[in-house]
């Protein structure tokens, strides 16, 4: 059977919907392990401890700040809302964990390195670069269709957050 560019969007809307709903959700666990204290980790104190010891005064206002933008931000990606602000949020944070913890111990994840933030920050620009398809809350919206613009966006807002962050 020749396959048409009707079935090839079809297949593309549902992947990238996959994709959203995977990575997003992820992403919001991983936010809620620090605000919430759920799947294995203590919560909000402990983590706010963690990020006392990185510097970051007072700890647990910033362990909130990275954890509300993991949550909210892969919430958003996953349901394709406001897509190109939640993927800044989730590269915002990326960025910062670089520069603080991941940067200094080079490439693989096995060595402590920037692998995974780094592999977490692409899969966020491609989707505000792509945009989050058909089968998504903004698919109404002007930004709905991804682009140049959105992705730019996310990059911009995600690396003037970190910045203001890391000045602090």
């Amino acid at each position: 059977m020749p396959r048409t560019t009707a079935s090839a969007s079809y297949a593309a809307d549902w992947g990238i919907l996959l994709l959203r709903l995977t990575f997003g959700l992820f992403m919001a666990g991983h936010g809620a392990q620090k605000l919430f204290g759920i799947f294995g980790v203590h919560g909000l104190s402990a983590t706010g401890r963690g990020f006392a010891a990185l510097g970051y005064h007072p700890g647990k206002l910033f362990a909130a700040l990275c954890g509300l933008s993991e949550f909210l931000g892969g919430l958003g990606l996953a349901v394709g809302l406001l897509t190109p602000l939640a993927a800044a949020a989730v590269i915002g944070v990326m960025i910062t964990a670089v520069a603080t913890v991941t940067g200094a111990h080079g490439l693989w994840e096995t060595h402590g390195g920037v692998e995974y933030s780094v592999a977490i920050t692409v899969t966020a620009l491609a989707i505000a670069a792509i945009g989050p398809g058909r089968l998504a809350l903004d698919w109404f919206f002007r930004w709905g269709t991804g682009g140049w613009g959105e992705a730019a966006l996310a990059l911009g807002l995600g690396g003037v957050s970190a910045a203001i962050v890391l000045s602090l």
